[in-house]
């Protein structure tokens, strides 16, 4: 089903789950049987990352593998180091796999200059690309509180009308661990009269490490609790506890809100999530 079908349907809140490829291949029977234990809570999709710095890392093959085991799935596609002809030649074997629905993103500027091709500049310019070349149904990023290299909150705004008015059909947003900043994000966008749905996206704390590579890679505010907590604890048993509790009261409130979906960033590992989902299913 495409994204823009999942979410017109108007009962409970749809559930996708996030995962990315294993650097090695060995660890692709790890993530196997973590989306099993996943598969229980009837996700809509599984979203499948490209993989770091724009590295395919065999995602082709993943995507394949998962998709013949029952799930749909959403690969994320990058740009920034593609051809217009490498785009084609993806958006073909997505065909061929039977994939209705992608990610698109522009993707981090690779250190060496020389990995960029030029073809695509910006996310949007990959969208608006992938509704002209395909039937794809197409997913793109927001940033609650802005995207790191945005000016400000006001034009990054800006950036995802030009994206939804280029042919995205739903916005997944970046991690938060405040809800109060999701909703104000969303009336702005609201107010920017962009109409597509806006799926949250929710990520369990696992580590204060975690926590500290999030922060520094984008704009993420931690709560004052979220601050106690990993301070008052020493080991990650007792904050991936909290964290799970955390993120339940997250998902709660959301739900009460009358959110379209929850889109959960995995890291792989299907514990936490299971705990705060039993607590809704």
């Amino acid at each position: 089903m495409k994204l823009k079908d999942i979410y017109t349907q108007k009962d409970k809140p749809k559930i996708s789950f996030e995962v990315f490829p294993p650097k090695e291949v060995e660890g692709n029977e790890i993530l196997y049987s973590e989306l099993e234990v996943l598969r229980k809570y009837n996700p809509s999709f599984i979203s499948l990352t490209w993989g770091a710095g724009g590295k395919n890392n065999n995602s082709t093959d993943l995507i394949t593998r998962i998709k013949k085991s029952g799930f749909e799935v959403m690969p994320h596609f990058t740009c920034v180091s593609s051809s217009k002809e490498f785009v084609k030649n993806h958006i073909t074997t997505l065909n061929k796999i039977g994939i209705q629905n992608i990610l698109a993103l522009r993707g981090d500027i690779p250190a060496d200059k020389s990995q960029i091709c030029g073809d695509f500049q910006y996310a949007s310019e990959l969208v608006e690309f992938l509704k002209s070349n395909s039937d794809l149904s197409i997913g793109v990023a927001g940033y609650p509180e802005g995207h790191i290299e945005a000016e400000s909150i006001e034009q990054d705004i800006k950036n995802l009308k030009h994206k939804v008015s280029c042919g995205a059909d739903v916005i997944f947003t970046q991690l938060f661990y405040d809800n109060d900043l999701f909703y104000k994000y969303t009336d702005k966008i609201r107010a920017a009269e962009i109409t597509v749905p806006v799926v949250p996206g929710i990520m369990p704390v696992l580590s204060k490490k975690q926590i500290d590579r999030m922060t520094t890679l984008a704009r993420i505010t931690v709560p004052n609790e979220l601050k106690s907590a990993l301070e008052k604890y020493d080991n990650n048993n007792d904050i991936q506890k909290f964290g799970v509790e955390f993120a339940c009261r997250q998902c709660e409130n959301l739900i009460k809100n009358e959110i379209k979906g929850i889109h959960f960033y995995t890291l792989n590992k299907s514990k936490s999530i299971c705990k705060i989902l039993d607590n809704f299913i």
